[in-house]
């Protein structure tokens, strides 16, 4: 069984991106990993180069700056990744420039690719989540988060990323997938303040235009993570290779948990969602046909 892992990347140093970490953390499950590396304005070119020369493979990629609707353009480098991954691999693991997978999952994750290696009506493998929101300690719980996305998928030619890379598509149509008991822990929205408030200025132009930017992002120093409608607090353990990273956070963010500010709808679907497991109107890209 050949294992390859694939990302893409772009001024990873300038927004704190943790791809590194991300990296890192899929190194052990990949004979190979495949990282699209765009134009940048930082050294995120060197960076990625010093991870692990002997088993990452770059390609150096142009985005184009154009396509800034839905975040199409995450998809389009995200796909130069994956179309450059040889015919021999049998599973891709992609992972984001936020996204770290646990070292104690990794067990869960081989044998669920050992499992499925033979069965090909699964296409994917489905991961549950985790979105840290604001430090270390806090996980977004409201249903604006997604649960669960595919991170594993086959090295087929038309698998697609899809939308803004949030997931991925076969001719246009879901992937068949199968759970895997294993969790990704996305960072995207722990970083200093004014970090986070420097991404917002310009990573939204990838779905926004110049209108919506104005009305939309505040034109402020640092990002004000207050406005925030439920968060929990998060009583696990980190991947090892985020301790270094958590120990450097030199900002200050604290909640109150019990203080959710949620609307009637969102009250009952919660209460729904402890009581049956499902979620009402969650979206979902894809068919799980294995738990």
């Amino acid at each position: 069984m050949k294992v390859t892992g694939f990302s893409f990347i772009r001024n990873a140093i300038t927004y704190d991106y943790p791809i590194v970490e991300a990296i890192r953390s899929i190194l052990p499950l990949c004979d190979e990993v495949v990282v699209a590396v765009g134009a940048s304005e930082d050294t995120t070119l060197d960076l990625v180069k010093s991870i692990a020369p002997d088993k990452i493979r770059i390609l150096e990629t142009i985005w184009d700056n154009s396509l800034r609707e839905g975040g199409r353009v995450l998809a389009v480098e995200t796909d130069k990744a994956f179309d450059a991954i040889g015919a021999d691999t049998d599973w891709c693991i992609y992972i984001q420039g936020d996204e770290v997978l646990h070292e104690q999952d990794y067990p869960a994750i081989r044998a669920a690719m050992q499992q499925h290696l033979a069965d090909d009506k699964i296409e994917g493998l489905l991961f549950k989540y985790r979105h840290f929101y604001g430090s270390y300690s806090f996980l977004g719980d409201s249903r604006n988060w997604y649960r669960k996305e595919v991170r594993i998928v086959r090295k087929n030619t038309r698998i697609r990323s899809y939308k803004d890379a949030q997931g991925f598509r076969k001719r246009g149509q879901k992937l068949q997938v199968a759970a895997v008991d294993a969790h990704v822990h996305h960072y995207g929205w722990v970083k200093h303040p004014q970090q986070q408030q420097l991404k917002q200025q310009t990573f939204n132009k990838l779905w926004h235009d110049d209108d919506w930017m104005e009305n939309h992002i505040p034109k402020v120093s640092t990002f004000d993570y207050s406005k925030i409608d439920s968060l929990k607090r998060f009583d696990g353990t980190h991947p090892k290779v985020m301790q270094a990273r958590i120990a450097r956070m030199n900002w200050e963010f604290d909640f109150d948990p019990t203080q959710r500010q949620l609307s009637f709808k969102e009250r009952f679907s919660r209460w729904l969602e402890q009581q049956t497991g499902y979620r009402l109107g969650e979206y979902q890209n894809y068919h799980l046909l294995r738990q």
